[in-house]
């Protein structure tokens, strides 16, 4: 009876968690990992409201975004306030600024992401 009560807690369990294994949703097409065209180093990642900005090289930075139309606004979080969290959005992704980004949604599909800033254009692929 101990094992059959076992078993029945665990089910229980997992059928409650199951709803917040789905958070990312929230990012809609966004959602996962994209890598910049051309580099093996530079990713971004959206999942539900967050944004991680990350060079394998240098450290990666936060965020939260908000997806309006054809517009992608992220306001980047430097948790240590530390200048290289800054150097790594701004100067390794070229986002500005730093707190207070805003980017041209040119296109996004399953597998491709289009961004574009004051003439400035970025291409990722999902990785």
């Amino acid at each position: 009876m101990a094992r059959f009560c076992k078993y029945i807690l665990l089910l229980t369990s997992a059928i409650l968690l199951l709803p917040s294994c789905q958070e990312g949703r929230d990012a809609g097409d966004l959602w996962g990992q994209w890598r910049l065209k051309g580099s093996d180093i530079k990713y971004v990642s959206f999942s539900g409201y967050i944004t991680l900005f990350r060079n394998t090289e240098r450290g990666e930075v936060f965020g939260q975004f908000q997806h309006v139309n054809d517009s992608l606004f992220i306001e980047c979080v430097s948790i240590k306030a530390v200048p290289s969290d800054t150097d790594i959005v701004e100067n390794t992704f070229g986002f500005k600024p730093f707190e207070n980004i805003r980017l041209k949604i040119d296109l996004l599909d399953d597998d491709n992401l289009v961004l574009s800033q004051d003439g400035k254009t970025w291409s990722f692929y999902k990785y």
